[in-house]
């Protein structure tokens, strides 16, 4: 199995989170390929963990559907599955457009928070590669769950939205991210003027557009 570039984990930070954070990014940004075979003991090597909290990952991850686990066989990276991502693309939608139906009311008397929305979504536009467009992306996205003021969203969100980053990373296009931006711009004039319905609708589109 290949190892990713770059750091694992930093002493100080070694948590069940933590590992199983990165190696679900390493997944989703295409460092980890589908169909590649996950070994514990490299992973922990990798990130300098022993191999439980890799074991405690891999378990997370083989219920998210990002990696199959064959017992006593081998864990590999799951193969794209569009029976699952659309899925995931419909539940996300639909908890998307809630977070936007409850950050509506709010999001008027918080300019801050539409301008941090505008700002990312300026980046969406203007990205030329997917790890900039897609963390713009979900930058714009994390601001209306934050003014949706529900704390339950984002721990639902979880476990959906990593398998919907993961074939953006695989199949980026820039035309896409750019007609994306265009539907934020829509969205956030609709949370600007309080419009609840709409803004729930314009992001269920959104979400649902990426098929």
């Amino acid at each position: 199995m290949p190892i990713p570039a770059g750091p694992g984990i930093a002493p100080r930070t070694l948590l069940r989170d933590d590992v199983h954070r990165r190696i679900r990014d390493a997944i989703v940004r295409g460092e980890l390929q589908p169909g590649e075979k996950l070994r514990d003991g490299e992973l922990g090597e990798w990130l300098g963990v022993s191999r439980t909290p890799v074991r405690e990952a891999l378990l997370r991850l083989a219920e998210a559907g990002l990696v199959t686990a064959r017992p006593g066989r081998e864990t590999i990276v799951a193969p794209e599955d569009p029976v699952t991502l659309a899925h995931a693309r419909t539940i996300s939608a639909e908890l998307h457009a809630l977070a936007a139906r409850l950050a509506a009311p709010h999001a008027a008397a918080d300019p801050a928070a539409l301008a941090r929305l505008n700002e990312a979504n300026e980046r969406l536009r203007t990205a030329t590669d997917p790890e900039a467009a897609i963390t713009a992306d979900t930058d714009v996205h994390d601001v209306v769950v934050a003014l949706s003021g529900n704390p339950l969203l984002p721990g639902q969100l979880d476990t959906l939205v990593p398998i919907l980053l993961r074939a953006e990373f695989l199949h980026f296009d820039a035309q896409t991210a750019a007609a994306s931006a265009a539907q934020h711009d829509a969205i956030a004039q609709a949370l600007a003027t309080g419009d609840a319905d709409r803004a729930a609708d314009l992001t269920r589109e959104n979400w649902l557009s990426l098929g």
